[in-house]
């Protein structure tokens, strides 16, 4: 409990809460549990740091949808995979005089451990098809065989394409090279952020902190969360898929949760200190206010997280992994390590201070002056400020999506070069043909109708069933390819489209695929395209179960932080405003390739990533209730100590206005840093993230929050009698 009149908490209560006692319990027992920390972290580092070997590169394709099926039927009945690798050899003179070159590479190709076989220009006596436009490049495609480890095969291909070209340029493409790619990217990536925002970072909590000592705290949380999140996930990927790109997540967050919770409870450590407790006593109730308000926070942030789990690609649920390891593992370092170490420091937690004057936070300052201002006139703050977010969030609403290609990758990236010269020279995209898989098909003759059916729209290039070629509805060659295309119980057909596999006209094309009427009792359209389709409608599909689990999750976290039914719908109003302001920001500056100076060059697709938004909707939405947990707890403090909502609000601005906003501050440097990125869909991530987190912590939290709280004046704290006794009996209170 606090004072009305001095805002600082007063001795302990007859019923100290279970945070107060583990607070004490640290406090007594400060170098065993301090060393234990460090002891347990040290071991997360040795044995966590084999996770960078573990992670896999792909994970957006949906599990059990109708293009998986496809792939699976085409692989256990008719033996036909994916291609392993797709090259452009550019030859130096002419692409048949240099038949003896090229043939010679493939040869080599054709060798190593794993490859079943290779289609080439040359191996099929001329196919136009894999002909090059300039007349120079021929396109070759390579097969791995059933048990082959396709990402080590296709590491091996461009190993030796490398050292064994000779005159020949060539481009090598697919999945598991553009996999390859990225895992390279990332990797080096990480440590680039990272060498950005730590030095950043420890700088600016000079300031915030005020002392060396007490700024050196959060990487006491942070370090030990990292390491130990390295830890779980590699675990995790002991018996499941686990996407590198969640260990961006792993030190972005780890970092953002360390600096929230030690920035907290470093802050209410020294109001209590300021109110002449004894050190054990302040630790003891720092744990019992602050310690309970960064429990219910880690918590909210898991639980929102945790969302991610809903999603069916193993991309997206790695996040989920790494977020819920995260949060929980700062929580824990929050509450046992800082309030040992603080045990142990006391009051030489200002040691060496930086920051001229008291460092005991004030009770009236700039941030209580704000919140009065804006409660003077609530209605025109709250009106100019949700007009500027929408206008913010207008962009939003042309929104394109897309998914993860080789274009995310810089420009000079050897697969991003493959990926242009297939385009340029090689528009029938061979390597990403449109698979069409018929279970239990009527006579050739329906199946053949249907195929030239196919032929007949616009996008297709060209339609291959069991017997022949088809253009335009009409027979233009035998099919002369000797693999299995027919058994028993199933048919496939094989179609070349004009159109990128990774496009919005693509999706539009396989939506056209499946809406024509099949002479078989089961279709299947698979393939590339097929893939990005899935993928995209499984994660647009899930939207409204994922908004559903984060409205009633807060709501119910809420109510049980706070009491009140209208606090928890305010939360959620105003995040979705920050929120889809952020969203809008992101989709001007990716989708129209709008301040590149700022983010860095990238390949404008005119799209933005479907998955990186879901990602930036979760997190940002995470961070935002993690800011709304943080200033809530404060202003019902007040408001339970006898405050009217007005003098509470302005009290809880002012010792958590400066909290949050230099938290915000220092977590938008550590996403900011993933704007270094050299994959598009990480800069996506780090910008969208940074612009959430900024304007939740201004706009938000210093506008519209006393404004709507000022105008809901003690509706804020109404709730239903039977809900009132629930919270009674269940609430989240301090006692």
């Amino acid at each position: 409990m606090t004072s009305a009149a001095t805002g600082v908490a007063t001795p302990s209560n007859s019923r100290p809460n279970p945070f107060d006692r583990l607070g004490a319990w640290s406090a007594k027992h400060r170098w065993p549990v301090l060393t234990a920390y460090l002891v347990i972290v040290a071991t997360c580092g040795v044995l966590g740091s084999q996770v960078f070997g573990a992670m896999k590169s792909e994970g957006f394709n949906y599990p059990g949808s109708e293009s998986s099926r496809a792939a699976a039927a085409l692989a256990e009945t008719f033996d036909v995979t994916d291609p392993v690798a797709i090259l452009a050899i550019e030859t130096p003179r002419d692409i048949d005089r240099d038949t003896a070159a090229a043939t010679a590479l493939l040869d080599t190709v054709s060798a190593v451990d794993g490859v079943a076989s290779v289609v080439s220009y040359w191996s099929t006596g001329g196919n136009p098809a894999f002909r090059g436009t300039d007349g120079r490049t021929g396109q070759a495609i390579v097969l791995a065989e059933d048990d082959a480890d396709r990402e080590a095969l296709a590491t091996a291909i461009t190993t030796l394409i490398a050292d064994r070209q000779g005159d020949l340029v060539v481009h090598a493409f697919g999945a598991e090279i553009i996999g390859n790619a990225f895992n390279d990217t990332i990797t080096g990536d990480l440590a680039r952020a990272e060498s950005i925002a730590i030095p950043v970072t420890a700088i600016i909590l000079l300031f915030v902190f005020g002392s060396v000592v007490a700024a050196g705290l959060p990487f006491l949380v942070a370090g030990g969360t990292i390491l130990g999140s390295f830890l779980v996930l590699f675990l995790i990927s002991r018996v499941t898929d686990v996407s590198v790109f969640a260990l961006n997540l792993v030190t972005g967050l780890g970092l953002a949760l360390g600096i929230d919770y030690a920035l907290l409870i470093i802050n209410r450590f020294r109001e209590e200190l300021g109110a002449g407790r004894t050190v054990p006593d302040a630790v003891a109730v720092t744990v019992g206010s602050a310690g309970r308000t960064v429990f219910v926070s880690g918590i909210t942030v898991a639980v929102a997280l945790s969302s991610l789990l809903i999603f069916p690609q193993y991309f997206l649920r790695s996040f989920a992994y790494a977020g819920i390891a995260v949060s929980l593992l700062a929580v824990i370092g929050a509450l046992t390590a800082v309030p040992a170490l603080l045990a142990i420091l006391g009051r030489r937690v200002n040691l060496l201070q930086v920051r001229r004057g008291d460092l005991t936070p004030r009770d009236d300052g700039a941030w209580a002056r704000l919140a009065r201002f804006v409660m003077s006139r609530p209605w025109p703050v709250l009106i100019a400020t949700v007009a500027g977010l929408l206008v913010l969030a207008a962009p939003a609403l042309g929104a394109v999506f897309g998914q993860v290609d080789e274009r995310a990758l810089p420009p000079d990236t050897p697969v991003a070069q493959a990926g242009e010269v297939l385009r340029e020279r090689f528009p029938g995209n061979e390597g990403s043909p449109y698979q069409i898989v018929l279970v239990d098909p009527r006579s050739p003759a329906e199946v053949q109708e249907y195929a030239a059916q196919i032929s007949r729209l616009p996008a297709i290039d060209r339609v291959t069933t069991a017997e022949s070629i088809l253009v335009d509805g009409v027979v233009v060659a035998p099919n002369t390819d000797e693999s299995s295309w027919t058994t028993t119980t199933a048919t496939r057909l094989m179609a070349i489209a004009s159109v990128r596999p990774i496009d919005p006209d693509a999706e539009a094309l396989v939506a056209e695929l499946r809406a024509l009427t099949a002479p078989a009792q089961q279709v299947l359209v698979g393939g590339v395209a097929a893939n990005w389709a899935d993928a995209t409608s499984a994660v647009i599909d899930r939207t409204w179960v994922i908004a559903l689990w984060l409205a009633a999750t807060t709501m119910v976290i809420l109510f049980l932080f706070t009491g009140s039914l209208l606090i928890p719908l305010k939360a959620l109003v105003l995040n979705l405003l920050s929120l889809s302001a952020a969203l809008g920001a992101l989709v001007w500056v990716f989708q129209g390739g709008h301040l590149q100076w700022l983010t860095g060059e990238y390949i404008v697709t005119g799209t933005v990533d479907i998955s990186t938004i879901a990602l930036i909707a979760v997190i940002a939405f995470a961070l935002s209730m993690d800011y709304e947990v943080f200033m809530l707890a404060r202003i019902k403090e007040e408001h339970d100590a006898g405050s009217s909502t007005s003098d509470a609000v302005a009290f809880g601005l002012q010792r958590t206005g400066r909290v949050i906003t230099a938290a915000a501050l220092l977590i938008a440097i550590v996403f900011a840093a993933f704007m270094s990125s050299s994959a598009t869909n990480i800069k996506q991530l780090g910008f969208g993230v940074t612009v959430a987190i900024l304007l939740d912590a201004t706009v938000v939290r210093a506008l519209l929050v006393p404004a709507f709280m000022r105008i809901a004046g003690g509706a804020n704290w109404w709730a239903p009698a039977p809900l009132r006794r629930l919270h009674d009996r269940l609430g989240l209170r301090e006692g």
